[in-house]
């Protein structure tokens, strides 16, 4: 019932050392892997494109014309670059052949950087994860009180509600994950991460276009070069740091990749599938950020909203608006559980590896419901995963601040998870000598990310401080 999946022959070839992993005692029960090209695409996109696309409007409005656009491409590359070093890592020793497979990002650092800096991935990837079910909830949450707006206050543009309603929204996508939980490991997820996938491409489409109409309406395109203006270059600095914060945000796969790997049939080799699907999904995803970002700065200017689609409240096609917020619902619902469900397994798997002997951690049912397929439910399970969902929701109502909450998870993110680790596994596999033109390039590469993610943490740490005493 673990994350992991194999088939037959791979099984065979599992390295000895390995039996004493926890992460990896559930390979050889795991199911066929049956995934594809497009399936792993359709993971990527749902993972990628949720919470980061409605703040990235916002966020080029802080930062300008030029500099907006060309922060997303820059991302864009760094992701796209380390994901290529990271699909080479799935397999080992040969990246195409290997015997041995690395089914988390967990996995490939502990098996290459040793128990150390396995130890300190873990810590990180768990909290990232974390941090990306508290930024659904809120989202989420969001675009369910914009619908209840529309009916309840139709001529008032952006109604605020009560701290109660929030809570209550909150409660609500909170009991849906509860069930959707239950739902054994990633390779069942397919049909989740399709829809999701296909709802995101639906509400990216659709805020689009909703811009371009504000736009044609305004009569011109709204913004400036150095965007929006503020009383000090100190406050400036600031919001120039949140809004790399929320750029870096949307580009969060590399915590989830190895899963995705993981689910790839063979032939062809899953690393080559795999560079295939994160090019594909990389193009894909910016092409709509950059659509999203600067049609949203161009309809609303200075006047740009933290979540884009907050600022269509008096939209004339409300009930286009309200659509697009219930797709919004939709994808993040996929979300959650792509990213949760490796968590769930890893943690699940551990706890069986040190409690062998008890019935409530390893014993399983099988349940079957009506109009359902018999699936198997554990105590563990349904303990664990909804206590993990439920302190998630409590978390994202103590702090329901949307732009700030996504820059510090993408600075978090972005440093260590998206740059330090894919460069220092390459470094270490490749043997790659100190001081050559190779090595000079990727530390170089790995300082500027160390330097950006700082600058945006402290930035983002401190809207956060600056909302809540506000």
């Amino acid at each position: 019932m673990g994350l992991g999946s194999s088939d037959s022959s791979s099984d065979d070839n599992i390295n000895n050392n390995n039996l004493n992993n926890p992460l990896l005692l559930s390979e050889s029960h795991s199911p066929k892997r049956t995934g594809t090209l497009w399936t792993a695409v359709a993971h990527i996109v749902t993972g990628v494109i949720g919470s980061g696309v409605l703040s990235l409007p916002w966020s080029i409005a802080q930062l300008g014309w030029i500099v907006g656009p060309f922060s997303i491409l820059l991302i864009a590359s760094s992701t796209l670059f380390s994901a290529f070093l990271l699909c080479n890592t799935y397999r080992s020793p040969n990246p195409e052949y290997g015997p041995h497979r690395s089914a988390s990002y967990l996995d490939v650092v502990n098996f290459n950087l040793g128990v150390g800096n396995g130890r300190l991935c873990g810590i990180l990837v768990n909290i990232c994860i974390y941090g990306f079910g508290i930024a659904f909830v809120i989202t989420s949450s969001i675009s369910l009180r914009a619908i209840q707006n529309s009916f309840s206050h139709p001529d008032k543009e952006n109604e605020a509600t009560s701290e109660f309603a929030d809570a209550f929204y909150m409660l609500l996508f909170g009991i849906l994950q509860i069930v959707l939980s239950q739902i054994p490991n990633l390779h069942d997820l397919n049909w989740l991460s399709v829809v999701a996938a296909i709802t995101s491409f639906a509400y990216c489409f659709i805020g689009m276009g909703l811009s371009i109409m504000q736009i044609m309406e305004n009569g011109y395109a709204k913004g400036s070069i150095e965007g929006i203006s503020t009383s000090s270059g100190t406050q400036k600095l600031w919001l120039i740091s949140q809004a790399l914060g929320d750029v870096s945000f949307s580009y969060p796969f590399s915590t989830i990749m190895m899963e995705i790997q993981d689910t790839l049939k063979t032939p062809p080799p899953e690393n080559q599938t795999m560079k295939k699907a994160s090019t594909i999904s990389v193009a894909i995803t910016t092409f709509f950020y950059l659509c999203c970002g600067c049609a949203g700065y161009a309809a609303f200017g200075d006047n740009t909203p933290g979540n884009l689609l907050t600022g269509f409240g008096s939209s004339r096609f409300q009930w286009l608006v309200n659509f697009t917020n219930a797709c919004i619902v939709i994808h993040l619902v996929g979300s959650y559980q792509v990213y949760c469900q490796p968590l769930f397994g890893n943690a699940e798997s551990w706890l069986r590896f040190r409690f062998t002997e008890s019935e409530f951690v390893n014993h399983t049912y099988t349940l079957k419901l009506p109009l359902l397929p018999a699936f198997e439910l554990s105590f563990l399970s349904l303990s664990f995963r909804t206590a993990y969902v439920a302190s998630t929701v409590l978390i994202a109502m103590i702090f329901p601040y949307f732009n700030q909450i996504l820059g510090v998870l993408g600075s978090i993110s972005f440093w260590p998870l998206t740059i330090y680790f894919p460069v220092e596994i390459y470094l270490s596999r490749s043997n790659t000598d100190s001081w050559t033109a190779k090595w000079i390039m990727l530390q170089t590469f790995n300082i500027f990310g160390l330097v950006f993610g700082l600058f945006t943490l402290v930035g983002c740490i401190r809207g956060i401080v600056t909302e809540k005493f506000a």
